[in-house]
């Protein structure tokens, strides 16, 4: 029985808590100890430059994100640069990959299901990953592949604010802009309700039989791996 395991933080944590935990669920899931994975969280504000980014798209030295309050980290991720923080739904995937291409245009496709749930009409590039609406993206999709297994995911503008991606370039594309679920319906639905669609969608479009849910306030809660091991 193909199973998705869904780890859903209630909270907001930290850029570099979430990467540790998805390189040794990463290094699980290669090993077949556990199922695919796929981790639901906000972070609190953090910019990132993916492995092939320029620094010239930050707009901000790295002290003066400091006095914003925003972490700066260059990761291992593919795409250019881009921020997260609370109000934006980010998912790790964590799976098996067979295809990159494939991988991530059942990614994109799940998102746009998801936005068109709440009337958004989104679509996809050619030339672009992530979800436009028209020239404004309002999901960014990064991912690392290693051993055929993936991390890192997406980032899907709810309700966050999008002030800090005028401290950058977003993902590289100059005279592109960014927009949010808040911004395009005009109100903001409970992130607890978009993180149920995302699962759904998510289960249909890489075809899982079933999910099941990991409801946790913090990283702290996994300080060991006992209870992914079990075959839930």
């Amino acid at each position: 029985m193909r199973k998705l395991l869904v780890i859903n933080f209630l909270n907001p944590i930290k850029y570099t808590e979430a990467l540790d935990l998805q390189k040794r669920i990463h290094t699980l899931r290669v090993n077949n100890v556990i199922n695919d994975v796929l981790i639901l969280l906000e972070h609190y504000p953090v910019i990132t430059l993916g492995r092939f980014g320029k620094e010239s798209n930050l707009l901000k030295t790295e002290s003066e994100l400091k006095e914003l309050g925003i972490e700066y980290f260059r990761v291992d991720r593919g795409g250019d640069i881009t921020y997260h923080g609370p109000g934006q739904l980010v998912g790790y995937l964590i799976f098996k990959v067979e295809g990159v291409k494939n991988f991530i245009l059942k990614i994109e496709r799940g998102l746009v299901k998801v936005l068109s749930d709440y009337g958004i009409k989104a679509d996809l590039s050619i030339t672009n990953p992530g979800v436009w609406i028209e020239d404004k993206k309002i999901a960014a999709i990064g991912v690392a592949i290693k051993k055929n297994v993936s991390y890192h995911g997406f980032a899907l503008n709810v309700s966050n604010d999008l002030t800090p991606f005028s401290y950058i370039i977003p993902c590289g594309l100059k005279n592109k802009k960014v927009t949010s679920l808040l911004k395009e319906a005009d109100y903001s639905p409970p992130i607890s309700e978009v993180k149920e669609k995302v699962c759904l969608s998510f289960v249909e479009e890489f075809n899982f039989e079933s999910f099941e849910r990991l409801n946790l306030s913090s990283c702290k809660e996994l300080t060991t791996f006992d209870r992914l091991l079990v075959d839930l």
